[in-house]
């Protein structure tokens, strides 16, 4: 039976669907329509979109943690169930063709983005389809054949998930090989560069595919990371990426 819902995280009192500009990876710059799924597999305790999975009772820890004012989210509160064609007519509403699926981890409802792909495109024939994803699963057969870009984020020991569960041999293989495929890692200290040479070399992944992006949820601490960064990619020949929309906004929502 195909899937007529989308589990989306919930912004102001809807689903999480805005018009923005892509701020990372090789479509940066780009006017898009961002669609953010709820949940995920992996707890990455830098992760700025952890309202699509801390939830409250669970374990996981944060970098937030720290700040006495936060608080695990309310799984009721922050995730909203919604129809394919109530995404589809949302999505529709901006006239902007170049479409990210992001989450959390959009593979986790890799049969409904199906359904929802299918429709936008009954709509429109030129809509262009990125998804965002830590590449721990596979996409079926059918989410490859409608997909036009895969911006994969593999997470290092840096984001506090054990390499059996961040690490997925049978997905990294199938994404190295893939022509759509373009691979984006977080970088918190020079010494993170040892973990994307060894993932490289074991999926033989292509350098002219990979870019690193500093870690970091705010402008300070991302310019203190971007100066060593970039000396590091231009000596190390990979390329650079930013997180413009933090330059831009800030750490906000919905934009």
């Amino acid at each position: 039976m195909a899937a007529t819902t989308l589990k989306l995280a919930r912004l102001n009192g809807a689903a999480e669907i805005f018009h923005s500009i892509q701020g990372e990876g090789v479509s940066m710059g780009y006017p898009s329509v961002f669609i953010r799924a709820s949940l995920c597999n992996l707890h990455c305790h830098w992760c700025d979109t952890d309202y699509t999975w801390n939830w409250t009772g669970t374990p996981w820890k944060h970098q937030n943690d720290a700040d006495p004012d936060y608080r695990k989210f309310s799984k009721q509160e922050y995730i909203t169930e919604i129809t394919i064609s109530e995404v589809a007519k949302a999505v529709n509403a901006y006239s902007c063709p170049r479409i990210i699926l992001t989450g959390g981890e959009p593979l986790l409802q890799d049969a409904a983005w199906q359904a929802l792909m299918e429709e936008l495109l009954r709509s429109r024939a030129d809509y262009h389809f990125e998804l965002e994803t830590n590449g721990t699963l596979l996409p079926t057969e059918g989410f490859d054949k409608l997909i036009h870009q895969y911006n994969v984020s593999p997470k290092l020991e840096n984001s506090g998930n054990p390499a059996k569960n961040r690490l997925c041999s049978e997905a990294l293989t199938f994404f190295s090989k893939s022509p759509k495929a373009w691979f984006k890692f977080v970088i918190a200290s020079d010494t993170d560069l040892e973990e994307v040479v060894a993932i490289q070399a074991k999926y033989n992944i292509p350098q002219s595919r990979i870019l690193l992006m500093p870690e970091g949820r705010d402008e300070v601490s991302l310019q203190h990371r971007r100066l060593w960064l970039a000396d590091l990619c231009r000596d190390k020949n990979y390329r650079f990426s930013d997180r413009l929309h933090i330059q831009l906004w800030g750490s906000k929502r919905g934009v």
